[in-house]
């Protein structure tokens, strides 16, 4: 493994209310100006997110994303804040908690951020008995959210107070965190698309998973659009791969700038869902100013996507209040591309505000019924181990490679890897995992199946495999059908005849009640010898039901009891068999019709059907006039 793989990567971001200054403090930390937009210099906010490296050594690199402040442009803050695992929280000394500041607040913490700094700024504008005021206030502020036990860092990003001090928190907190996925499919939501002169089309986000390499195929979702990464750059310099947790710019072939937007993601493989319809656990703020009812329009940002759509509940019909975590639904307008466990933002879209936001349960949600029953399913998803979020996946598809399994269960390949050696689980065909119970199950719905067939149609083998395949392909993947079937007969609970199967301890027999009645009549054809009558003479005077008729001819047809010479005459097998090795010991290598007549003193009326049926059989061959034995 290179230095580079070993190598840990993170972004932290700056968050707080407008003019508290974070471009600033960014700029100080970092010696870059992230306010790159004309008119982002001459209003004095930020408006795009700015980035900026912030540290670098042989053991950590980190990144800087200035997150824009101001209402209007929440949903670049969001897009910023998405992708970060620490977060600058910036409070500026001469005002202290603002609205925005709140907000935020709000936002870190339904989007799952689990490391915070506050950084109180602009302390050479206060003396010293105010800022202690201020950290009191941002102290009561900050109880009961994912900033609660953070540290206080006084700076000012003129005179560099507390910068060096501030730089050397972040660097010595996140040496102790764990670095986001890099071993996981490569995903990178796109925050900005723009073209380069002679380059062509460059996006532009935070790796969220997995690696990226120079050269490497990729695919955009969710418009299912095939690209390849012909150059990389992190921090605008070339690189041949960027990792997890990176800043990294992606030049990409095959795609114009009009065919991508903010909202799209970059993905090495087909692991992730598509879908617009998702089983969410959502939190909601404290101080909601309005009800939020039952499929009421929302806004969802998730990722770097700002999607319309409505929310669903299976309990309720309306909240305003509540701090347990609600199960329940969001039915996008639009495609999105997530898996479990990717966190979101519920906002009201007019009058704007933060409703709430939580994280993905099940990317695939379907339509529920409401009612407790659902809640109920909701929850047993939630809470589900990945042993059991496995099991759950193969319950429900039956049979699953492991790609759709990734995409179904949200966990790595290695967690998967190795879950799925436990014993309830079986690949089989080399690469499709199903259950073992669910194979069991299978096995004992065909045997009973048979059984069943046995009974009714006893004097036939079995059923048919393609019948039995048919028959059960509206609930099993065929592929796992035929799976159980074959193993079923290699451990000998199934038998299997040409194309039919039944259960292995089963022989074809005529039903009891007619047995008496089929042992007389085969003796009256057999003392009739060669010169029988017409089989349905014979089945009239044993007083064989119609009903019956085709499927007794048939058994005795194939266990040899009786012999066709056409369709209406039938001689007794042995008979027959007796007839063959009489012609064949009194004749030569070839014989005639004449010759035949005189060994077996036969009229034409049997004699012509007997040799047509040797011909069938391959006993003979014709010739001409003359018949050749064949064996």
């Amino acid at each position: 493994m290179s230095k580079l793989e070993h190598k840990r990567y993170f972004t932290i971001g700056m968050a707080g209310h407008i003019d508290h200054g974070k471009t600033s403090l960014t700029k100080a930390l970092t010696n870059v100006d992230t306010d790159r937009l004309k008119e982002e210099k001459e209003r004095q906010i930020s408006i795009e997110l700015g980035f900026a490296p912030l540290y670098e050594d042989e053991e950590i690199q980190i990144s800087v994303i200035d997150v824009p402040g101001h209402e209007r442009f929440i949903r670049q803050m969001i897009a910023g804040v998405a992708g970060i695992d620490l977060v600058v929280l910036v409070v500026a000394a001469d005002e202290g908690v603002m609205p925005q500041t709140r907000e935020h607040l709000d936002i870190l913490g339904f989007l799952g951020i689990k490391n915070g700094v506050v950084a109180i700024t602009k302390i050479d504008r206060v003396d010293e008995e105010f800022i202690d005021l201020v950290k009191d206030d941002i102290f009561e502020e900050l109880q009961g959210t994912v900033f609660e036990h953070s540290p206080f860092v006084l700076v000012d990003s003129l005179s560099k107070k507390g910068i060096d001090d501030l730089k050397q928190l972040i660097i010595d907190t996140l040496k102790e965190q764990e670095m986001r996925d890099a071993k996981g499919a490569f995903r990178l939501p796109i925050d900005q698309v723009f073209t380069v002169k002679g380059q062509g089309t460059v996006v532009r986000g935070t790796v969220y998973e997995g690696t990226v390499e120079e050269g490497q195929p990729l695919v955009i979702l969710p418009k299912g659009i095939e690209v390849r990464a012909r150059q990389l750059q992190v921090h605008h310099k070339p690189a041949k791969k960027a990792f997890a947790g990176q800043r990294a710019a992606i030049n990409l072939s095959n795609v114009s700038k009009e065919d991508l937007e903010r909202g799209d993601v970059v993905v090495s493989s087909e692991h992730f869902n598509v879908t617009r319809t998702i089983d969410v656990a959502i939190r909601v703020v404290e101080d909601l100013d309005y009800m939020v009812k039952q499929r009421m329009p929302i806004k969802c940002h998730i990722g770097t996507a700002e999607v319309m759509g409505r929310i669903v509940f299976f309990d309720r019909n309306e909240l305003k209040e509540e701090n347990d975590e609600i199960l329940c639904q969001l039915r996008l307008d639009e495609e999105i591309v997530t898996k479990r466990g990717d966190r979101f933002i519920i906002r009201r879209p007019s009058p704007q505000e933060t409703v709430g936001g939580g994280w993905v349960i099940d990317p695939r949600g379907e339509k529920y019924r409401y009612g407790v029953q659902t809640i109920e399913e909701l929850e047993k998803k939630k809470v589900g181990t990945p042993h059991e979020r496995i099991v759950a996946a193969l319950t429900e598809g039956k049979s699953l490679g492991l790609a759709d399994l990734i995409k179904r269960t949200a966990l790595d390949d290695e967690t998967l890897s190795s879950e799925l050696s436990n014993e309830d689980f079986l690949l089989y065909n080399g690469k499709e995992y199903t259950l073992k119970s669910l194979v069991l199950l299978i096995e004992d719905e065909i045997y009973d199946r048979l059984g069943d067939y046995h009974r009714e149609h006893s004097m036939k083998q079995g059923i048919n495999k393609a019948e039995i395949l048919q028959s059960l392909q509206k609930h099993y993947p065929k592929t796992l059908l035929d799976y159980v079937i074959e193993q079923g007969v290699s451990n000998g609970t199934f038998g299997r005849k040409e194309q039919f199967v039944f259960q292995k301890d089963f022989a074809p027999h005529v039903p009891q009640s007619w047995a008496k009645r089929t042992e007389n009549m085969l003796q009256v054809i057999k003392k009739d010898g060669l010169k029988v009558r017409y089989l349905q003479d014979y089945l009239k005077e044993a007083g064989i039901p119609d009903s019956l008729t085709g499927d007794l001819r048939r058994f005795l047809e194939e266990q040899g009891l009786i012999v066709p010479l056409d369709d209406q005459y039938y001689w007794y097998g042995d008979l027959f068999n007796h007839a063959v090795e009489t012609l064949q010991s009194k004749t030569g290598p070839e014989f005639e019709v004449g010759d035949a007549k005189d060994v077996l003193d036969l009229s034409r009326k049997y004699m012509i059907p007997f040799l047509e049926r040797l011909d069938a059989k391959g006993y003979t061959k014709r010739i001409e006039n003359k018949r050749v034995w064949q064996k």
